[in-house]
């Protein structure tokens, strides 16, 4: 635990990435693999079910610390981060926590020559002090928290209750990490990336087969890690080369997924490497008329007569453990690929995307799945064609005879309900990660609107102490409502602009929510509209971000409802 709270110090207390690069190399070399697994499994964005909740974990540290309840609240408020903030009320002096009693709390540090038992290895105070919480009821909780807050001091507490809250964000990503732990092991970063991704426990022998140079780990049911596009800015005449050297294709409005059919098994991951199978299971079956050995990479689309509908009807299947039959008929779904990353089991990612895409288009017609068939140009349906009633397609390429052609094409996605274009170099490897330069997402313009900003909340980590989180409204006759939040679009400067403004301005509190005197406008963008009966307003803003603040513009001159409503797509918009 020493030595990992060191390692979170490290990497907490710089921004240069050389820096973060030789703390992790330097922990990965030092720490025994028992320790190294649950440091992998945490940087890398895991974390274990909370087993505790938090407004238990206020109230012990209150009754630990001798600090009444509503002050501790007001601690939190300040500090904004609750790890942080439970850290500080528990420790006496320099020496460690105080010792735990039954009656009130002697004031002052330790004694001198008190001795207090160093901290145990990170992995015991994951397997055996944090995750058996889980089991326990709320008196045996307390009690065993006492005893864990006895063995812990400083930054070890900090540590601790990020790790017991799940709270744990300290500026790395999984990318880095995964660099670092290849580095150390003399692995490619790829190699390494693909072991860590799919199942895998946090165990040392789990560690030491994943960044064993010669170890083999059979898995049927790994997934490759995702390659993904960086945006483009301005259009494609930059790009290298003509259009004749890059497929396009369009921005489909789904779920990034991987379709595997491998030694009986058929999975369908997540982008984000969760395992969603259940959700789709017309899709694990689907699947299975493909030769095993086969990975697809592509989207998942909630699908209907005419073709993809709203995001919002596929998020009705998303998460779901077991999909009644009622579910089922209401909310289709349809698999469209884009890649084809192994085919007989074999790994097809280092070959050239014109050849994986000839490959895809063989299987599927091997296989009697819809194709795509050529090049369109998509003046004409979209919509691919469901052969032999699998919900099984290939994305259509879009045929561009020049650039002009591809920027007629994103005029028209919104209307279309894509989200814009895809370019892919047609010689380019599928990589890992987000790399420059071989595949790009040319997302249409993004909807706009004028609101008022009317509550905020302090953020998360470094803006912890700044209200970043914002509530937004736009007027209905003389009220407002509110259409949304937004937390990212400005400066850092504009930031402590906003947050000093916040502080001079508020007018009420809802706990850690400040209502704010509405003066403040600014231009929100947002990637598309939905009526909700969820929000009062009756809309949702889908991926909404502060475009800039209009200092220009009085609060009474900020958007209507009705102006808002009038972007909702139109009955029989695809969107």
């Amino acid at each position: 635990m020493k030595r990992f709270t060191s390692l979170f110090v490290a990497l907490d207390s710089t921004t240069r990435t050389t820096e973060k690069l030789a703390a992790l190399r330097e922990y990965f070399q030092e720490a025994p693999p028992a320790d190294a697994a649950w440091a992998l499994w945490v940087l890398s964005g895991e974390r274990l079910r909370r087993s505790v909740s938090t407004t238990r974990l206020r109230e012990w540290v209150a009754h630990r610390s001798g600090t009444p309840l509503w002050l501790v609240e007001e601690c939190y408020d300040a500090v904004g981060d609750l790890a942080e903030t439970l850290a500080l009320l528990l420790p006496w002096g320099e020496q460690g926590a105080a010792p735990h009693q039954e009656g009130p709390l002697q004031e002052g540090p330790l004694q001198e020559g008190t001795q207090q038992e160093s901290p145990p290895p990170l992995h015991v105070v994951m397997e055996e002090w944090i995750a058996p919480l889980r089991s326990q009821d709320d008196e045996t909780r307390e009690r065993s928290l006492n005893r864990f807050w006895d063995r812990l001091h400083g930054q070890e507490l900090l540590v601790f209750h990020k790790l017991l809250t799940g709270g744990f964000r300290v500026g790395v990503g999984k990318k880095l990490v995964t660099r670092a732990l290849a580095e150390t092991c003399g692995m490619e970063p790829a190699v390494l990336a693909h072991r860590m991704t799919g199942r895998w426990s946090p165990t040392a022998e789990a560690f030491l087969q994943i960044t064993s140079p010669e170890a083999d780990l059979p898995d049927p049911g790994r997934p490759y890690p995702f390659f993904l596009a960086h945006p483009l800015e301005g259009g494609p005449e930059a790009l290298p080369g003509s259009p004749e050297d890059w497929l396009a294709e369009w921005k489909w409005d789904g779920i990034r997924g991987q379709l595997i059919h491998r030694q009986g098994e058929s999975l369908i991951w997540s982008r984000g490497e969760e395992l969603v199978t259940p959700a789709f299971p017309e899709l694990a079956e689907a699947v299975r008329v493909l030769p095993e050995g086969t990975v697809l990479d592509g989207e998942v689309l909630a699908w209907g007569e005419g073709g993809p509908r709203p995001f919002a009807d596929l998020q009705r299947r998303l998460g779901r453990k077991r999909v009644g039959r009622r579910l089922l008929q209401e909310v289709p779904v349809a698999f469209l690929a884009y890649d084809l990353l192994e085919e007989e089991g074999m790994d097809l990612r280092s070959r050239p995307l014109r050849e994986r895409r000839r490959r895809l288009q063989s299987v599927m017609e091997a296989a009697g799945v819809g194709g795509a068939g050529g090049a369109t140009s998509g003046a004409e349906d979209l919509v691919p064609s469901l052969s032999g009633g699998l919900p099984l397609a290939i994305s259509a390429p879009l045929h561009l005879p020049d650039w002009s052609w591809a920027r007629k094409l994103r005029k028209t996605a919104r209307e279309r309900g894509v989200e814009g274009l895809m370019l892919k170099a047609l010689d380019s490897e599928y990589g890992v990660g987000r790399r420059r330069g071989p595949w790009w997402k040319w997302k249409v313009d993004p909807l706009t609107l004028d609101a008022v900003l009317i509550y905020a909340q302090r953020g998360h980590g470094r803006r912890a102490s700044l209200y970043t989180d914002y509530t937004f409204a736009v007027w209905d006759g003389d009220n407002l409502v509110p259409v949304g939040k937004a937390y990212s679009g400005l400066t850092d400067q504009e930031i402590r602009e906003v947050d000093r403004w916040i502080r001079r301005n508020i007018v009420d509190r809802f706990g850690p929510v400040r209502a704010v005197e509405p003066a403040l406008v600014f231009e929100l963008a947002f990637d598309d509209i939905r009526e909700s009966s969820r929000h009062r307003s009756g809309v949702a803003l889908r991926f909404p971000r502060m475009a800039r603040w209009r200092r220009d513009k009085p609060a009474r001159e900020a958007d209507t409802l009705e102006t808002v409503r009038a972007l909702l797509p139109s009955s029989g918009d695809p969107r």
